[in-house]
């Protein structure tokens, strides 16, 4: 466990308004090693934090209380909202990222970051778990496409799309249009600013990786839409 060089809360403030969080931002560290990214984390001078750190081995630690907004979400959005740093925890989860060696998150890693989530949740009323990209489509590609989304939500952390055949049917209208397709990821939640094709990509890094293995992400297609329409349905079950 490393240990801070420097006074721990840095970066942070009070939430506006006493604001409490109701989303779950999780990110990648993106740097070459961990000690990297704790020593950022910790620093006055980067202008960057967030509440939580998550090491490969499934070890933690607490960076800024989740009483303060901490400064991790940057330029973001999500649901109308831009102040996502208020309104939100955000935890780094340690990896290389895209940039230094992209890897798979191990197992116990991912198991860490389920029980903090679910004690956040514990504790605030938490509508959406989502990711760096989710906020920021056309900037940010973390925690990316090897994140195991699903393990999170199948053990109740965020949403994992189940397309009924009706909703399978309709995708296949609604994909042949982009403009009604744009519609439904702004009625999810997406930056209707943001360039479509970084929503869409943005959208199957967390909801579909699958696409990023045979090559086709970024395009939209009906399976992509189903899982969509999927979405916003179990938000609206959960309203």
């Amino acid at each position: 466990m490393f240990q801070w060089k420097r006074p721990k809360y840095v970066n942070c403030e009070e939430r506006v308004n006493d604001v409490e969080p109701d989303l779950i931002i999780l990110h990648y560290t993106g740097m070459e090693s961990a000690e990297d990214a704790f020593e950022r984390l910790s620093n006055a001078e980067d202008k960057v934090s967030a509440h939580y750190i998550v090491y490969e081995d499934g070890a933690f630690d607490t960076i800024i209380p989740e009483s303060l907004r901490a400064w991790h979400a940057g330029h973001s959005y999500w649901k109308g909202e831009t102040d996502i740093n208020s309104y939100s925890v955000g935890i780094e989860i340690v990896n290389p990222g895209h940039e230094f060696g992209y890897r798979p998150f191990p197992q116990e890693q991912m198991k860490v970051v389920l029980d903090l989530c679910r004690d956040i949740i514990s504790r605030h009323e938490i509508r959406y778990v989502l990711g760096h990209s989710d906020i920021a489509p056309e900037r940010k590609t973390d925690p990316g496409e090897l994140f195991d989304w699903k393990y999170l939500a199948e053990n109740g952390v965020g949403l994992w799309p189940d397309p009924s055949e009706a909703e399978r049917e309709k995708a296949k209208d609604v994909a042949l249009n982009d403009y009604d397709a744009e519609k439904l990821f702004t009625q999810f939640g997406y930056n209707p600013l943001a360039a479509f094709q970084d929503i869409v990509t943005a959208f199957q890094r967390h909801y579909y990786p699958q696409v990023f293995e045979d090559g086709s992400a970024g395009q939209l297609c009906d399976e992509t839409v189903a899982r969509l329409i999927s979405l916003i349905r179990q938000v609206a079950e959960k309203a």
